[in-house]
């Protein structure tokens, strides 16, 4: 009798398999899933009872995420928007699905496991989630957040429930110490030590928490602090392998500190570690706090003398005959070197159109090594591009032409349409579009111009800025900005270095036409001064 049933269970499974096989094959074979599902929600009410409490917990998991994907499927750009949600998406599919896994598997459950095969190839990894939390960090920065604002959602312009656990901000400070990144560590750290103490449930314990953090501050060099924090440590975990060493190693080197500056022993500070309490490490970018300043919208150079000087016009290219009936919205933005705004560039038609054009092909953007001139990708550059030509659609031509006539420009011997989308904490850091590098390989010559249209509106940050003058231009659905990079003798005009700030909330999109010098020898003549 048991053979015989072998036998049967044998035969039933392959017959599952091969069905199986089929509807990979054929649609028409999908409508066999039904009886199928209905075999395995009875094999499934009979494993629920075998494993109880295991299932319980990946339902829990289920009720969470079905209430969570109703949210975020109503409006997947949306809810992407908001930086948390981008920085929990990365890190819920890269880690905490992972550990769902693990959980079936110690009973392997064959449709789960197939579904996981099958989608895991286009799982974020643990890159992803690593970027994520340092654009996050970026935003922390730019935009002087503090870690409680992030963790509450208390994002400027807005407030949510989108909040941080303590796990997610110990993840972060994690992110932030593997990369030698105290700074981040410490704030991110100190939020995980205040919500734990605030009553929050979390895996992470107060020993691993403490742990980091007396390194992190030790490395900032607050010894003090360190050795207070490592003495918490001590008198919760007297065991732990690492503590005693180090407040050892820390009580010595503050003696020596201060017996070489013949002062006395002062107890740490008992303010909490906030944003200012650290200074921010130096880096590559020398004009870092400017640019930075510009995007909050401060240091911003325009007065009443400049704002004066700047006009609004109608414009007809010169009395170009397809401007002639309905001439371009001309807006000044800045007086010099000169920045135009066009009004009412693309309509909301195009835009969508050239989105959905671009979406498939968006890559990683990429800039040129100033060294080699060879094109790489770079962490001041995050967003990703496309390149459309008018063979794509007629609304490329018609875009390509309609900037001919706004700027007066040959457009045949300008680049592509470049089309980019800046996701979470999307940015570009301080650069220049023209090449400093000599051009003898490039027939078309340097970058003369920059046409950039705007075809988002964003919540919060996104802002073109340019720390050498201190401007800063809002994003606005629609409109275009314009200006020259080269000076009428071939020259760079080294003014324009620019920055498009972090994306703080929102989805930023923007594209841009880059104007070379071959071709515009009889539309933008030669100056007879260098900088004319």
């Amino acid at each position: 009798m048991r053979t015989f049933l072998s036998f049967v269970l044998w035969m039933l499974l392959c017959c599952c398999w091969t069905t199986r096989a089929e509807i990979f094959t054929s649609i028409s074979q999908m409508t066999d899933l039904i009886y199928t599902e209905q075999e395995l929600v009875q094999s499934l009410r009979d494993y629920i009872k075998a494993e109880e409490s295991k299932l319980d917990a990946v339902k829990s998991w289920a009720n969470k995420l079905d209430a969570l994907t109703r949210v975020s499927t109503s409006d997947p750009e949306g809810y992407l928007a908001h930086p948390v949600n981008a920085y929990k998406l990365m890190k819920r599919l890269n880690t905490e699905w992972s550990e769902l896994e693990t959980l079936v598997l110690q009973n392997p459950s064959d449709g789960f496991i197939s579904n996981m095969s099958i989608h895991r190839q286009s799982f974020p990894d643990e890159e992803d989630e690593t970027g994520a939390a340092k654009a996050l960090m970026r935003l922390q920065d730019t935009y002087q957040l503090d870690s409680e604002a992030f963790s509450r959602g208390k994002l400027p312009g807005m407030h949510s429930n989108i909040l941080l656990t303590v796990d997610d901000c110990f993840d972060m400070g994690k992110t932030a110490y593997n990369d030698a990144d105290y700074y981040h560590a410490v704030l991110w750290m100190q939020q995980a030590l205040k919500q734990l103490d605030g009553g929050e449930e979390s895996v992470a314990t107060k020993p691993d928490i403490l742990d980091y953090l007396s390194y992190s501050v030790y490395q900032m060099g607050d010894l003090p602090r360190a050795i207070e924090l490592t003495r918490r440590l001590v008198a919760i975990s007297p065991g732990h392998q690492r503590a005693g060493g180090n407040l050892r190693y820390f009580e010595r080197l503050l003696s020596k500190e201060l017996s070489e500056q013949n002062q006395d022993y002062q107890p740490a500070s008992e303010e909490p570690i906030l944003l200012g309490t650290y200074r921010r490490p130096k880096d590559h970018l020398p004009e870092r706090e400017k640019y930075e300043a510009l995007c909050r919208g401060e240091g911003l150079q325009m007065n009443e003398a400049r704002r004066s000087r700047l006009f609004c016009r109608y414009q007809d290219g010169k009395r170009n005959p397809r401007l002639l009936l309905k001439p371009t919205k001309e807006e000044d933005e800045w007086d010099s070197p000169h920045i135009v705004r066009y009004l009412e560039v693309l309509s909301h038609q195009e835009t969508e159109k050239i989105k959905e054009l671009a979406k498939p092909r968006l890559a990683r953007a990429t800039v040129r090594d100033p060294k080699t001139g060879v094109l790489t990708t770079a962490n001041y550059r995050v967003s990703k591009s496309a390149w459309l030509e008018e063979v794509d659609d007629p609304v490329i031509v018609r875009v390509n032409q309609r900037i001919e006539d706004i700027t007066g420009l040959e457009v045949d011997t300008a680049e592509l349409l470049q089309v980019a989308n800046y996701g979470v904490g999307g940015q570009y850091e301080p650069h220049y579009d023209f090449s400093r590098r000599p051009f003898e390989n490039n027939r078309d010559g340097n970058r003369l111009a920059t046409f950039l249209n705007y075809m988002s509106d964003v919540e919060a940050g996104g802002a073109t800025v340019f720390p050498d003058f201190g401007a800063a231009i809002r994003p606005r659905k629609g409109t275009a900005v314009f200006w020259y990079n080269l000076f009428k003798s071939g020259e760079g005009d080294y003014r324009t270095r620019h920055a498009a700030c972090p994306v703080l909330v929102g989805s930023k999109w923007v594209s841009n036409k880059w104007f070379h010098e071959r071709g515009q020898e009889f539309r933008r003549p030669c100056g007879l001064r260098e900088v004319d």
